[in-house]
């Protein structure tokens, strides 16, 4: 199994190479294999050949949906279609290829695809514990200036999810500049503990999100002047 994912890895990683989203890079996948073991830990018959395939193959299709101007892709879909003729490659049984695809397809947050198996669970989790604390903030001020917006601007949330996000707190961002780390926050981030299936991960994400709140808050002080 360890030389699987050895070699998983390293088709990843040539794969993710000319990635201009530092916040969707091999140090995310491998962030979130390492988080997605600590969870595996506290969790009863978990496979883990499949589990650190799923995980290492996650966000391969991430460049296409990123290079698609009509935002039509959807990178878990593309991701869980690369990762086939890969894990063929590779010699895994069919019933495990499908496993990890439905693993990839139901890791994303944006979707309804909601994930079933423990593993799909365990990737879920920890790919969403990664946009939270301290390693979420550097995450969203990555994507921040990618996309040349606002490190902090308050808005009306109901506002601008009708006006920019297609009416749903979980639709696609229309225009990037608009967005920023305080309203990912406040329509996403601070209800992720909710969401997530594992123990493991809620109490990492209460934690987590402590720090993110206090942040936040800290940064407002400053902008504004009173600190």
């Amino acid at each position: 199994m360890l030389e699987t994912s050895k070699r998983i890895k390293a088709i990843v990683e040539k794969m993710l190479k000319e990635n201009p989203d530092s916040s969707h890079d091999m140090d995310h996948v491998m962030r979130v294999l390492n988080i997605a073991k600590k969870i595996a830990k506290s969790e009863n018959s978990i496979n883990m050949e499949v589990l650190e395939a799923a995980t290492l193959l996650h966000d391969i299709g991430g460049p296409k949906e990123m290079n698609d101007s009509s935002g039509k892709t959807d990178h878990a879909v593309e991701s869980a279609r690369m990762a086939k003729p890969i894990l063929e490659k590779l010699d895994f049984d069919e019933v495990d290829i499908v496993h990890i695809q439905e693993c990839i397809i139901s890791h994303r947050y944006k979707t309804n695809k909601r994930p079933k198996t423990i593993e799909a669970k365990i990737l879920f989790d920890a790919d969403k514990l990664d946009s939270t604390g301290a390693i979420g903030i550097a995450r969203g001020f990555c994507w921040v200036g990618k996309n040349n917006a606002d490190i902090y601007r308050r808005v009306d949330i109901n506002k601008y999810v009708k006006e920019n996000m297609g009416g749903k707190m979980n639709g696609r961002i229309q225009d990037k500049s608009k967005h920023n780390t305080w309203i990912e926050y406040n329509i996403k981030t601070k209800y992720l503990a909710e969401k997530l299936y594992t123990k493991t991960a809620k109490e990492i994400c209460k934690e987590r999100l402590s720090f993110t709140k206090s942040y936040l808050k800290r940064l407002e002080k400053e902008i504004n002047g009173k600190l």
